[in-house]
């Protein structure tokens, strides 16, 4: 039975509630593991029909014993931890952008994450080390601001880091990256998103990856934002049984828009431990491809792409 058949409670609108009351492997009956271990918001675990192992809500934030064989693959194909690394929590893998670690927690942890096993030995980011990296690098015109999910931190320390970036001349702009609209949207207050327009710099970076995840509470979330002159564009991640087919995808991609959100890129999932049985081969993704450019408009398809260890850039499928 889908935990949203329940009565609600008066505080399911508060965010600082949701996250009080995150629930893991334990509330569900199920094992959890060491190394991925399981969290999420009563918010988005209302979203699914937890009575179906298939569900593609519940197998997007549920414990699977599937994690645990191995494919082969490491916990950081990218090297997040090595070359890539600048900083403790501070990463460049390409020539104008920075990526900086703000948090190592999420509201909700996706069972297909980049970071999945990678985060217990990450570092956040000091903010002045960030400023000073950027100014070292006269080419950066970009920071992610990334995590783990940055807005897991007070809107405080949020605005201070957009506020402090926001000052460094040679920034285009500054990228928020976070899955807070998608499962947890009741976090993009009025008074965040009142902030974050501010510096007229910011864009929020988020991830549906299925339109059941498009609720009223989530399109009231992005259009806080978008109605505030932050730009909102989407990365969904390609999910064998949450997103591979066609229909399924093209049905995001238009919900999407009508929301003003703007569909940017679908991932192949990466090459990383424990997400094997996510993955989908390449002809899936260029089906979905051609499909979408034969049933959508150009502001509704995003760019199919796969992000590749060592690779200059995305590669398209």
């Amino acid at each position: 039975m889908a935990l949203h058949a329940e009565p609600l409670p008066p505080q399911w609108q508060d965010w600082r509630w949701q996250l009080a009351h995150a629930r893991t492997a334990a509330d569900f009956g199920v094992k959890d593991h060491p190394t991925f271990p399981m969290r999420v918001t009563p918010y988005y675990a209302s979203l699914a029909d937890l009575s179906d192992p298939e569900d593609p809500i519940r197998l997007q934030f549920m414990a699977d014993p599937r994690e645990l064989i191995d494919d082969g693959y490491g916990p950081d194909p990218f090297g997040e931890q090595g070359a890539a690394s600048l900083a403790p929590g501070i990463r460049q893998r390409f020539a104008d952008r920075i990526l900086a670690m703000m948090s190592l927690a999420c509201s909700t942890y996706c069972r297909h994450c980049t970071r999945k096993g990678l985060l217990r030995e990450c570092h956040t980011a000091d903010l002045e080390t960030l400023v000073r990296c950027v100014a070292e690098r006269p080419k950066v015109r970009e920071v992610l601001i990334s995590g783990g999910d940055p807005l897991m931190n007070s809107d405080a320390a949020v605005l201070a880091w957009v506020d402090r970036l926001a000052g460094v001349e040679q920034l285009d702009a500054i990228r928020l990256c976070t899955r807070m609209p998608a499962v947890l949207p009741m976090r993009i207050t009025e008074a965040l998103a009142d902030g974050l327009a501010k510096s007229g710099r910011v864009w929020v970076q988020t991830q549906f990856n299925h339109p059941r995840e498009l609720t009223p509470d989530a399109v009231t979330a992005c259009a806080r934002l978008v109605c505030r002159g932050i730009p909102v564009s989407n990365q969904s991640v390609l999910l064998h049984g949450v997103n591979d087919r066609p229909e399924v995808m093209a049905e995001l991609c238009a919900k999407l828009q009508r929301a003003r959100v703007r569909p940017y890129y679908i991932f192949r999932c990466d090459p990383i431990a424990g997400i094997a049985h996510f993955r989908t081969p390449p002809e899936k993704a260029a089906e979905i491809r051609d499909y979408l450019l034969e049933h959508l408009g150009g502001l509704a398809c995003p760019r199919v792409v796969a992000d590749l260890p060592g690779a200059p850039h995305k590669r398209d499928v």
